[in-house]
């Protein structure tokens, strides 16, 4: 198990970490369906999240349907909600039929807000008031500062890297090495703080980074790194 021993720098995923939107693409995706009869549970709801996880990291079927969609879109977001129906069993004739109104739904009805939880600035806070270096790295396309500063969070940290901005993607690791190039920082120097198991603890040890998984909904209960519910618990867990 990582040791938080010798960590003088911190870098942190952004979206599902630091900020989140309410209601969240899965929820949001889950009143949708259910309203078209589509079955509904808690147990559901964590099977496609983990899924949405696992798409996400640069998995094999997330970068065939890029290739496959390419700039069409609308396609590829129709075919991400039918896989989403599916990933958690689903007929395939009803994920099918209804994939092309849920992407409506999604498209037209789906308005979240930003929302940071009033622990993420104090514990960022105590962070940087403890001596830690403090930086965000995400799997965004575009750059965020500008985001960061809407929501308060720019000044706590050094840089925000997007990948796109490096054309690599967690759980690739050169984006955690490009990062740590910015610091001047040593990997086992280094923890890495995020809500995807696939992208960013897998990604943070393949670039012999110390990772922390942020967990506030079980969705991944084997995990086998330290696991936070709540930022403050990182502030406690690096005592």
């Amino acid at each position: 198990m990582f040791s938080p021993n010798g960590i003088k720098n911190i870098l942190f995923d952004l979206d599902g970490t630091l900020r989140h939107n309410r209601p969240s693409f899965n929820q949001a995706f889950f009143d949708f369906a259910r309203k078209l009869g589509v079955p509904d549970d808690t147990e559901i709801r964590q099977q496609a999240m983990r899924w949405l996880h696992y798409y996400w990291a640069q998995s094999p079927e997330m970068l065939s349907d890029k290739e496959s969609f390419g700039e069409r879109l609308d396609l590829f977001w129709i075919n991400h909600a039918r896989a989403h129906l599916l990933a958690t069993g689903c007929h395939p004739e009803q994920a099918e039929a209804l994939a092309p109104e849920l992407h409506r739904c999604m498209e037209q009805e789906y308005t979240p807000e930003d929302w940071v939880s009033p622990e993420v600035p104090q514990t960022l806070q105590a962070l940087k008031d403890g001596g830690f270096r403090l930086a965000v790295v995400s799997n965004r396309t575009h750059a965020y500062d500008e985001q960061l500063e809407t929501l308060g969070l720019r000044g706590y940290f050094e840089f925000a890297l997007a990948a796109g901005e490096v054309n690599t993607w967690k759980p690739e690791p050169a984006i955690f090495q490009y990062a740590l190039r910015q610091l001047e920082a040593k990997p086992g120097e280094t923890l890495y703080v995020g809500d995807n198991y696939f992208a960013d603890v897998v990604g943070a040890r393949r670039a012999g980074l110390g990772a922390v998984l942020f967990d506030a909904e079980g969705t991944f209960p084997e995990a086998d790194c330290p696991v936070i519910q709540t930022l403050e618990e990182l502030g406690m867990f690096l005592k």
